[in-house]
């Protein structure tokens, strides 16, 4: 067995390898290559929309991948633990980023949506709420590790509710109520997460049930007082609601998207018609194809084998972030990592339920897949943030054997 000494003498005579083996130390493969996996099919679901769509553009979504790769690389090598003791400056840019899309100087609409900032140079645009996401989850985790896994207090569980219900708000002011869910639900998670007791959370559910039974009941009393729409819950919103509760009470379009969403996944069968044969989306009855329906898209093409590999991809990479989440000695990357896992597993659920009519329609893009760079870059980040949080304890290990 050679002696500590002779080892130290090998690395000093061979520095690339070990400085090789240090950079990629911990780096988990299966969720980089589910991931390189999920960003390849979004393209391929991309190029295939635009060959019908003029908005669908692949040499956008192309670079916003390779963007996203640059960001997830460097949330790689950065030790995501330094932000546990950032609650105030991540609080702080929560805000900021829900409030920049309401400046003049900054504000751009797209769909209705006030949902995105426009650098007046460049002509840069980024959908701000979609960092939101990993931001609230990062403000959460770094506010519940405070409490050692027990939140025993039931001031403090209030507190912590009460802090998540800034970011929800800010993101009705848009609005943009399907972020707000995704907001809502994964700081929810992480709260839960970080041990409070079981009946403040059902106690908390029940309040949030009957307050939106409320607002529900009341929303078009509400209206007509002001004279205008003003209410928590805009029309198109109730519409959708309302449709999903009973495809036959169509007011809008909400209806006919739906139906044309349900006819393009069945018609994929159990292969699909092949690529760029997507017969709902080139004739124009599948609307926004490309974006809320692309997981209607992808079936129609692929079928239900095509659907199944998504899937499949999506539980990879969900599993194994859970996994090195059980297995972080920090709880604030524990914390973080559960609450990365929800977030995607609520955009998966709601973006393909609601196009086979499980789920309410609403504007939630389907990691990976749906067109939009500033997704696509706000997704590989936390793809890095979850590499970052398994990587460091690797690199530990490491250092400690040389």
């Amino acid at each position: 067995m050679r002696s500590t000494k002779q080892a130290r003498l090998d690395f000093a005579h061979h520095p690339a390898r070990p400085s090789l083996r240090f950079f990629f130390a911990g780096l988990d493969p299966a969720v980089v290559l589910a991931t390189v996996a999920l960003v390849a099919y979004g393209l391929v679901v991309v190029y295939s929309a635009s060959l019908s769509i003029a908005a669908a553009s692949p040499a956008r979504q192309a670079l916003g991948a390779g963007i996203g790769a640059v960001v997830a690389l460097a949330m790689y090598r950065f030790d995501m633990r330094k932000l546990a003791n950032c609650t105030l400056a991540l609080l702080v840019i929560d805000c900021a980023l829900m409030l920049a899309p309401l400046l003049p100087f900054f504000a751009y609409s797209a769909n209705g949506l006030t949902g995105w900032v426009k650098i007046p140079v460049i002509g840069f645009t980024f959908q701000t709420s979609e960092l939101a996401k990993p931001v609230t989850v990062l403000l959460m985790a770094s506010l519940c590790a405070r409490y050692g896994g027990r939140v025993t207090s039931l001031s403090d569980y209030v507190r912590l509710c009460a802090v998540l219900a800034v970011p929800f708000l800010l993101i009705l002011l848009q609005p943009d109520l399907g972020t707000g869910l995704v907001i809502l639900v994964s700081g929810a998670v992480v709260i839960v997460m970080a041990g409070p007791k079981r009946s403040w959370v059902i106690v908390t559910v029940v309040l949030l049930v009957l307050g939106v039974a409320a607002v529900l009941l009341t929303d078009g009393i509400i209206d007509n007082l002001v004279g205008d729409d003003h209410s928590l819950f805009k029309d198109y919103q109730m519409n959708r609601l309302l449709v999903f509760l009973d495809p036959d009470s169509d007011t809008t379009n909400a209806g006919y998207n739906l139906r044309q969403s349900m006819i393009a996944v069945g018609s994929g069968g159990l292969f699909g018609k092949g690529f760029g044969n997507a017969t709902q989306a080139a004739s124009g009855f599948l609307p926004e194809a490309h974006t809320d329906f692309a997981f209607a898209l992808l079936s129609e093409q692929f079928g239900f084998v095509g659907a199944a590999v998504l899937i499949a991809l999506y539980m990879v990479l969900v599993f194994f972030a859970i996994r090195i989440a059980m297995r972080s000695e920090s709880l604030f990357a524990k914390l973080t990592l559960l609450g990365i896992a929800a977030m995607w597993t609520f955009q998966i659920f709601e973006n393909i339920g609601m196009c086979l009519s499980l789920m309410p329609i609403t504007g939630i893009p389907l990691p990976f897949i749906s067109f939009g760079s500033s997704s696509m870059i706000v997704q590989l980040l936390t793809v890095g943030i979850v590499l970052s949080a398994g990587a460091h304890d690797g690199r530990e290990s490491l250092r400690a054997h040389f």
